[in-house]
């Protein structure tokens, strides 16, 4: 599933829409994920479906198999996108499509540590580097120690039922792991990759262009 609800808030403007070396942006996430994915279900924003309708459909441009329209929070977006998943998938992969330069060997990576057993999920991260400081009101309160620190990326992969049941109880998280997390399910990890950019900002959209691979072909 990729995940394109956002309406891009502090971008501007819903960036998953806009062009990236002469394609959407969310085409080279549908891209990426069809490396593992049997099938591909794409939720956009709410009225922002192909035909206006809300529904479900089929007539979209980006690779997809499904498209259907999300709801007002990232995870009501996940549970209207997993309706439309076929209830026989064992292994549901989540990718944002605000992440464009996913290489195939992370979707890989994080369906075999899945796969492999031991794990209800798996996600990619990368350890933090910069100081972390906790701030009130524009004042340095705390500094955090780092270790065991890291940030999150998707693609992130979970057991089909494991997920479902998580989101069954209408939850809100700013990823599905943290839905997991919560039922005290296991969440492993594996190596994130640093270009794996979150296109959050205007200037985010450059920097995806200067690190396409070589042999990217639009």
């Amino acid at each position: 599933m990729v995940v394109a609800g956002g309406t891009g808030t502090r971008f501007g403007r819903p960036k998953q829409f806009l062009e990236l070396a002469g394609r959407p942006v969310i085409a080279w996430s549908v891209q990426a994920a069809r490396s593992v994915a049997s099938g591909v279900v794409v939720v956009v924003p709410a009225g922002g479906d192909p035909d206006g309708s809300g529904a479900v459909t089929t007539d979209d441009a980006w690779g997809a198999d499904l498209v259907v329209a999300g709801g007002d929070s990232r995870s009501a977006s996940v549970r209207a996108g997993l309706a439309a998943v076929p209830e026989e998938a064992a292994v549901i992969v989540i990718h944002d499509a605000a992440r464009p330069l996913a290489p195939p060997s992370l979707f890989e990576a994080v369906v075999a540590a899945v796969v492999s057993g031991g794990a209800d999920g798996a996600i990619p991260v990368v350890p933090v580097s910069d100081t972390v400081k906790r701030v009130t009101d524009g004042v340095v309160t705390a500094t955090v120690d780092r270790a065991g620190m890291v940030t999150v990326q998707t693609p992130q992969a979970f057991v089909a039922s494991t997920l479902r049941a998580a989101h069954a109880a209408g939850g809100e998280a700013t990823d599905d792991a943290g839905l997991l997390e919560a039922r005290g399910a296991t969440v492993r990890t594996v190596p994130g990759v640093p270009t794996n950019l979150k296109l959050t900002y205007p200037e985010d959209l450059t920097v995806a262009e200067a690190l396409l691979p070589s042999g990217a072909v639009p």
